[in-house]
């Protein structure tokens, strides 16, 4: 692999290099996963839909969702009629502007089931779990956290289901006196959710340490500072 091919593969930004029947001839890493959310058609689609008249390339601004990936641009370049490629650009998922995180370390499967448990108690809502097994034991302020999960189980309490997934957010870090994080995150969703209580907690979130991401669904990003 050139050095040049090294820029493209381990680029933050998917790219897919489509031959003229949409089937994928070269992607990099990043759009490996991002494959784990939308369909290769779909992705074909966007290529086609956005590419230039004539050969060239052009850029689009646009708001596109698949999953935990959020994009605000897209670019579509092609110089024949076999290939055509595609590279998307992601959008911060969070604004960056919070203190690194003090607290002790803790197992953050057992301060979700434990709320969990408690909003279970004569409750008939199903709670639905979705983990990602290898997340490590991470500094956080347990009471705070809890406290802000609560108010967010709240915020869906109107639902029949509700789905907890805890995650890695590949390739997003966060950086703390110049040394850089990964990041986790635990996601909320259900069908309902109660715009009033989303006021509360947006205003509890303020006043704390974690980066809150609140559209369909509720999402804390948290980073994996381990010691």
């Amino acid at each position: 692999m050139t050095f040049e091919q090294q820029w493209v593969e381990y680029d933050y930004n998917p790219f897919v290099l489509f031959s003229s029947n949409g089937k994928i001839k070269s992607l990099n890493a990043e759009a490996q996963f991002l494959l784990g959310a939308i369909t290769t058609d779909e992705l074909f689609s966007f290529a086609t839909t956005y590419a230039n008249i004539t050969f060239g390339f052009k850029t689009t601004f646009i708001e596109l969702e698949f999953g935990r990936y959020k994009f605000f641009a897209l670019t579509v370049g092609y110089e024949n009629d076999d290939e055509i490629g595609i590279k998307l650009y992601q959008a911060p998922s969070f604004k960056l502007n919070k203190p690194k995180p003090v607290g002790e370390l803790v197992n953050i499967y057992t301060l979700v089931d434990l709320c969990i448990s408690t909003k279970s108690i004569n409750s008939q809502i199903n709670f639905k779990k979705e983990f990602d097994p290898t997340i490590p034991e991470i500094i956080l302020n347990s009471n705070s956290f809890i406290k802000i999960l609560n108010n967010i189980y709240e915020c869906f309490s109107e639902n029949k289901n509700i789905c907890t997934k805890i995650f890695y957010r590949i390739g997003e870090h966060i950086k703390f006196e110049e040394n850089k994080y990964s990041i986790l995150s635990v996601e909320i969703g259900a069908e309902i959710i109660d715009t009033q209580k989303v006021n509360k907690l947006e205003i509890l979130a303020a006043n704390t340490s974690f980066y809150i991401d609140i559209k369909k669904k509720i999402t804390i990003n948290i980073p994996m500072i381990t010691s």
